[in-house]
């Protein structure tokens, strides 16, 4: 007599014993494993993401200062307050020595926090003041809303 070995078919494994699937407690503790691990990875992952939105800021801070500097060198002085940092992108009508744009894309970018960076000029901490208040969209705070500027 001969007997079968055991095969792999289209409908899944083939062998000499009933075919054998997950139980529900099997599941759970898969699940409860898989949800104690993403609490605690979760928070950490999260901690770094918030750390590299504040150095995004930093960075654009910086970039944008660079910008005003470049703009003071062809135009003579910085665009007022009511230019803006518009006037990076698109020659003010007041300014006819304007050889920009003096950003590398065609538009001002938002901070990492969907909000757009605040401009004074004059500022009230150096010739110009560039700055975005974080997270929260609120003058002073710590960690994710902590204010970051371009006069430090």
């Amino acid at each position: 007599m001969r007997t079968r070995v055991n095969e792999w078919t289209y409908h899944g494994w083939r062998g000499k014993g009933p075919a054998r699937g997950f139980t529900l407690i099997e599941l759970l503790v898969v699940l409860v494993i898989l949800g104690m691990l993403a609490g605690l990875i979760g928070p950490a992952v999260m901690k770094h993401l918030d750390a590299s939105k504040t150095k995004t800021a930093k960075l654009q801070v910086e970039e944008l200062a660079a910008a005003l500097d470049a703009y003071k060198l062809d135009v003579g002085r910085y665009p007022s307050t009511e230019e803006g940092l518009r006037s990076l992108v698109e020659r003010p009508a007041s300014t006819a020595a304007w050889n920009g744009p003096y950003l590398r894309k065609a538009f001002v970018p938002l901070d990492p926090w969907g909000q757009e960076y605040r401009f004074r000029s004059p500022g009230q901490h150096g010739a110009v003041d560039v700055f975005s208040y974080g997270a929260d969209d609120a003058e002073g705070g710590t960690g994710e809303n902590q204010d970051v500027v371009s006069w430090l």
